[in-house]
């Protein structure tokens, strides 16, 4: 059974639940002799991790990362790397009323379809805590795509119907919501209040901007950068939609509109999104994912047993108002990782 690695020649296998004892993730393809600390990985996991802000999760973990393996006196060794975090805040009992209840928006009815089986605490692993292992490994791959010049931003363009209009990413990192637009992320903090009072939670979107990445990354037809990129985005639970440039736009478009002039100096504008013909061109790759609100709520919803009997449900326990800003750096993780993969394969192809 597949579908807990990801990539080629970098490749990232996470496992673990979100109730379980711990989550990780071990990678396989880094090359040997790269700088590596745990406070590398820590400084990425905590900026993931809950209980930091206004309408996200009151759960208190650590995720303080150990090495468990590929890394020896701060360098890595070529060697499969493995990293481990310990649940700590767990809280299964908050879940035994609903283990026979299949909660509407979640995961329940298809994995125990496709399992028989499912660990109902907090959703198991189809839980958000999985993504602890794929932040892991982000870290490293964007450790290794930093030393390359390529830079992976992901921010806040849209909270609850708000959006940002001013873009300064020099302000992403001073705000909790990591939005460009600092007026926005007030009025974004104002609708997550407001919507944890009523019970209910908010969906948005994030952008993900790279920049300093070459031309040439990427493969022709099925492995085409730009469908490695939305299959890891749309690996994200809570992702129900990718763009890349101009996205939906192009199809009110003429050709010469959403043609990108060229110049001796470059694009003259890129609503390409930086690849063209599934490979990079070396213009700035810019992404966006619609991220859905989250499933559990406290208003009463209709549902039914995992016997078809008709039930009504009130959601309660340790949840976010959104997935956003939690998921930014996630998001950030799956599209560093995409590009490093591509990066090695890149180098593979130059080595003939």
């Amino acid at each position: 059974m597949g579908g807990n690695s990801f990539g080629t020649l970098f490749r990232i296998t996470t496992w673990g639940e979100s109730h379980g004892r711990a989550v990780g993730v071990i990678i396989d393809g880094c090359p040997p002799r790269l700088d590596i600390t745990a406070d590398d990985v820590q400084r990425e996991l905590d900026r993931r991790k809950p209980g930091q802000g206004k309408g996200t999760s009151p759960r208190k973990e650590k995720d303080r990362v150990e090495i468990l393996s590929g890394v020896f006196e701060g360098k890595t060794t070529g060697t499969p790397i493995s990293l481990l975090i310990w649940n700590e805040d767990v809280e299964g009992t908050a879940y035994e009323e609903l283990k026979d209840i299949v909660r509407p928006g979640h995961a329940d009815f298809t994995y125990q379809a496709k399992y028989g089986i499912r660990d109902h605490r907090g959703g198991g692993r189809a839980s958000a805590r999985e993504t602890v292992g794929r932040v892991a490994a982000g870290a490293i791959a964007k450790k290794i795509l930093k030393a390359e010049g390529i830079e992976v931003l992901a921010y806040t363009l849209e909270l609850g119907g708000i959006r940002a209009e001013k873009m300064d990413y020099t302000a992403v990192g001073k705000n909790a919501l990591l939005c460009p637009d600092p007026d926005a992320a007030v009025k974004m903090e104002e609708k997550i209040e407001k919507t944890r009072l009523r019970g209910d939670t908010l969906g948005g979107i994030v952008e993900i901007l790279v920049r300093g990445c070459p031309a040439g990354l990427g493969e022709p037809v099925f492995d085409k950068l730009e469908a490695d990129l939305a299959k890891g985005l749309m690996s994200i639970g809570a992702v129900r939609g990718v763009e890349v440039g101009a996205g939906f736009r192009v199809a009110g478009m003429l050709g010469s509109e959403c043609n990108d002039p060229m110049k001796p100096g470059g694009f003259e504008k890129n609503d390409a999104g930086g690849i063209l013909g599934g490979i990079s061109s070396g213009a700035k790759i810019l992404l966006r994912v619609a991220v859905k609100p989250i499933p559990s709520i406290s208003l009463e919803q209709l549902t039914v047993y995992s016997s078809g009997r008709p039930v009504s449900v009130k959601i309660q326990g340790r949840h976010d108002v959104s997935a956003i800003p939690r998921i930014n750096p996630v998001c950030e993780a799956m599209v560093a990782i995409v590009l490093t993969d591509h990066w090695f394969r890149q180098e593979v192809l130059k080595r003939g």
